[in-house]
């Protein structure tokens, strides 16, 4: 790892992937994929490394870092996958990390994914990836979506346009990645005739370049080339505007500042040059279909994004991915939590001798804290795997475009929608996706919004707990409880938007991507990764919040109803009876602050030593009303800790302590509403 050059570049150089040891002398060569959104680098990064990935953080973001390790030939490489981005100009932490790990890290070779079928979008990554001291290989992905609408690349010709190795590929069906292998073996070893052809400035800017770097000079900050320095000065950038204005004399800053005063079109014509560069690539390499023609994806996009049938689809998608949950994940959560029951019983035959507190520990805190919430499972998997689907095959953005109108309404556009129906699989990812949007106010909305939608882990507290209490009214109470959330946010953001943000009304520009069969591979990749990180929550977090509830409802005496839980949850019992819960349920809702599946966790817990099973008790202790008012109340409760923690990265403890607090005191007043209301209508929810 190298050593930083000085305290002023501390945050570029925590931006550091460690070289992992490798088969080849001095470790694995790093290899980094690039690329905008819509472009499959996801399925390349997959297709390369496959379960051999490790996912984190950025060290001081809390961007994602995925790494994974690759052979070829004999040679280990270390992918190392850059957050997605559209330009190398720091308008975004995503942007800044790219082009920063690009300089500072030299990696061995820069793979940029384009897409095919969308390449005059893609190049422009390429473009300013050239400019860059990194050797880069284009890997000219989704061929397969291109031929479908008509479009044929030439990838030699691009190749020899280019100046650097071009890959045609199909990276879901894996085509094209024994030959991207090869080419970056061949750039690695120098046997490609490495001649990259970046855009051409002009006279004029290349000239206005050329002083900008000679007052620079020898006091540019390390690593970055003053070259490149001097033409992200005249684009504008305030990164590195900032970085050099720090480290120049003040005589030589001025100079700078006045050429770029007196030059403050630069950037447009910079951008003009990059465009007219991609153009004659575009013209050399690729055909066209014949006009009139009208492509797959327009034909379905007329439904897709129509006002009113565009909005039946996605409806109809959402309720089709309950339903689904509802008739696949159900009877086998009942079975495995049938298992887990007789595996409990049999452990507490096993363990006929060993004192009560390690019986109890293990069948009732463990067992059947954790085992109950892994049960779940079914219910986890349909969700992912749905959300999955839908992503891969490109639908989530035409989602996004039919949400507009709604979201607009709430002071919010479409592209927000994209945060929030990831929400549905988990709340953190979905506060971390609200960085797509364009503006802080934006992206703060969105984040306060989030923690309403109802995350996986939810939402299998809601399908459990409803196939509990009303059979096979459940699904019509689960899409019930959604339309009520539903409402609930475009209620808060309204609120929201003209309490907080003086009501203004964003502009909303996305990019469709076109749509492509799915590849059933990278999505169940996907979805066992999650499901993974599920697991290891239930072994760790849900374990250690388990274990606690279990002492607590097992001290002093053994006696839960003299438990210090039971006195805790005697505290609250006076709001939980204006909800129709007793002290347990109330219990049940505070340890879902550690992770929503905690709360059947807990109620595994407090139920323990009954013959029956937790679905078979649930309606003794809970009557419809107050079934109903729970799962409101569950659904709309505060954010789980990490969720929390998410937060206060993203905008700060006070918007994280504001998300605490109005999710609190909403999730209850919608609680006892519908309590009271049920009540005094005599209704037999």
């Amino acid at each position: 790892m190298r050593k930083p050059a000085s305290r002023k570049t501390v945050e570029a150089t925590s931006l550091v992937t460690p070289r992992l040891e490798g088969a080849q002398p001095g470790g694995a060569a790093i290899v980094a994929l690039a690329g905008s959104p819509n472009v499959g680098k996801s399925s390349v990064f997959n297709a390369l490394t496959g379960l051999s990935q490790h996912v984190g953080n950025w060290p001081g973001k809390t961007i994602e870092q995925k790494t994974g390790i690759h052979s070829y030939d004999g040679k280990t490489f270390q992918i190392v996958d850059l957050p997605g981005t559209y330009s190398l100009t720091a308008n975004s932490p995503e942007e800044q990390i790219a082009r920063d790990y690009i300089i500072r890290e030299h990696p061995d070779v820069v793979v940029v994914v384009v897409n095919a079928a969308n390449l005059e979008r893609t190049l422009y990554l390429v473009a300013e990836a050239l400019e860059l001291p990194a050797p880069v290989v284009v890997a000219l992905n989704m061929v397969d979506v291109a031929e479908s609408q008509g479009m044929r690349v030439e990838a030699k010709v691009l190749q020899a346009a280019l100046g650097v190795p071009v890959v045609p590929m199909v990276a879901t069906r894996h085509q094209g990645l024994q030959e991207l292998d090869e080419a970056i073996n061949q750039v690695m070893e120098g046997s490609f005739p490495y001649e990259p052809r970046m855009p051409e400035l002009g006279p004029e800017l290349a000239n206005l370049r050329g002083r900008v770097e000679q007052i620079i000079g020898e006091q540019a900050p390390h690593p970055y080339p003053s070259c490149w320095l001097a033409l992200k000065l005249l684009e504008g950038d305030k990164e590195v505007t900032s970085l050099v204005r720090a480290h120049l004399p003040e005589e030589r800053w001025q100079a700078i500042e006045a050429l770029l005063r007196q030059n403050e079109d630069a950037v447009i014509a910079i951008a003009s040059a990059r465009y007219e560069w991609i153009g004659r690539m575009v013209r050399a390499a690729l055909t066209r279909p014949r006009a009139g023609v009208v492509s797959l994806t327009d034909r379905l996009d007329r439904l897709a994004t129509h006002p009113y049938g565009g909005l039946a689809i996605l409806l109809g998608l959402l309720g089709l991915i309950f339903w689904l949950v509802y008739q696949i994940a159900e009877p086998l959560v009942g079975l495995l939590e049938a298992g887990i029951s007789t595996c409990s019983r049999l452990l507490g035959s096993a363990l006929v001798g060993a004192p009560a507190w390690l019986v109890g520990l293990l069948t009732d805190g463990i067992l059947g804290g954790v085992g109950t919430v892994l049960s779940l499972l079914p219910i986890l998997a349909v969700f992912f795997l749905a959300i999955g689907f839908l992503e891969d095959v490109g639908y989530l953005a035409r989602g996004a475009f039919v949400a507009d109108r709604f979201m607009h309404r709430i002071g919010l556009h479409g592209k927000s929608f994209l945060p929030l129906f990831l929400g549905l699989g988990c709340n953190v990812p979905a506060v971390l996706g609200s960085r797509i949007l364009d503006s802080k106010r934006d992206r703060l909305l969105t984040t306060l919004l989030v923690p309403l939608v109802p995350c996986a882990g939810r939402m299998a507290v809601l399908t459990f707990v409803a196939g509990a209490l009303f059979g096979r009214r459940a699904p019509l109470v689960i899409l019930g409880l959604l339309a009520f959330a539903a409402a609930i946010v475009g209620l808060c953001g309204m609120l929201f938007n003209r309490l907080l943000f003086g009501g203004e009304s964003p502009l909303f520009i996305m990019e469709l991507p076109l749509y492509h069969l799915p590849n059933w591979r990278i999505i169940g990749l996907q979805t066992w990764q999650r499901l993974a990180a599920f697991v290891v929550r239930a072994g760790t977090l849900i374990l250690s919040v388990s274990v606690i509830v279990w002492a607590l409802a097992a001290l002093p005496s053994g006696a839960i109803e003299q438990s210090y839980l039971a006195h805790l949850g005697r505290y609250l019992a006076p709001l939980g009876r204006l909800i129709g819960l007793d002290w347990r349920m109330m219990v049940t809702l505070l340890a879902s602050f550690a992770a929503k599946e905690q709360a059947v966790a807990t109620l595994a817990i407090l139920t323990a030593g009954q013959e029956e099973t937790l679905a078979a008790v649930l309606p003794r202790m809970l009557t419809p009303a107050a079934g109903v008012a729970f799962l409101a109340v569950q659904m709309l409760f505060v954010p789980c800790m990490a969720t929390v923690a998410t937060i206060r990265q993203e905008a700060g403890w006070h918007w994280a302590g504001f998300s605490l607090a109005y999710q609190a005191v909403l999730s209850f007043t919608a609680g006892i509403v519908i309590y009271q209301m049920a009540n005094l209508l005599n209704l037999g929810v």
